[in-house]
């Protein structure tokens, strides 16, 4: 069983530093997987909270399923992660300091499992994000005068 991503996040990377990724379960309700199977979900202005010892992600779009009938879910609820205790007592740890977020950067399917990949996140300035964006033209120039030289 491979790795089928169906949502990247390449927003958080441009705004935040990601120190640390983690895999957390996700809690979805009846006709969100075939939406997400589909592809219409979004989790570009997605975020993610600790309430009452449980984490939530807030802000991700599922688009309601076409074929669902009234029993359709809402495209902006809460959703539960599924952690371990000792991760959830970690990661709270790490939000309780100075400038720390929690951004979902990935979500996939993994054995038939839908994943969601959130990164512990610092914020970057404006400066962070020009360097960010001269390094990545750079590599990209190198890169493209490496394979023209070898033709």
């Amino acid at each position: 069983m491979g790795l089928k991503i169906i949502a990247n996040n390449k927003k958080a990377y441009h705004e935040y530093f990601v120190d640390e990724v983690l895999e957390a379960g996700l809690v979805l309700q009846g006709t969100e997987v075939k939406s997400i199977r589909l592809g219409q979900v979004s989790i570009k202005e997605a975020y993610c909270r600790i309430r009452n010892g449980e984490v939530f992600v807030d802000n991700m779009n599922v688009s309601p399923y076409e074929q669902g009938n009234r029993e359709n879910h809402d495209p902006l609820r809460a959703r539960k992660l599924l952690l371990h205790s000792h991760e959830i007592e970690k990661l709270s740890k790490k939000v309780a300091e100075k400038g720390l977020t929690l951004v979902p950067t990935k979500l996939y399917f993994t054995g038939g499992k839908v994943k969601l990949e959130i990164g512990v996140c610092r914020g970057k300035k404006l400066y962070d994000k020009r360097e960010s964006l001269k390094r990545h033209q750079a590599d990209r120039e190198a890169s493209r005068a490496m394979s023209e030289h070898s033709r």
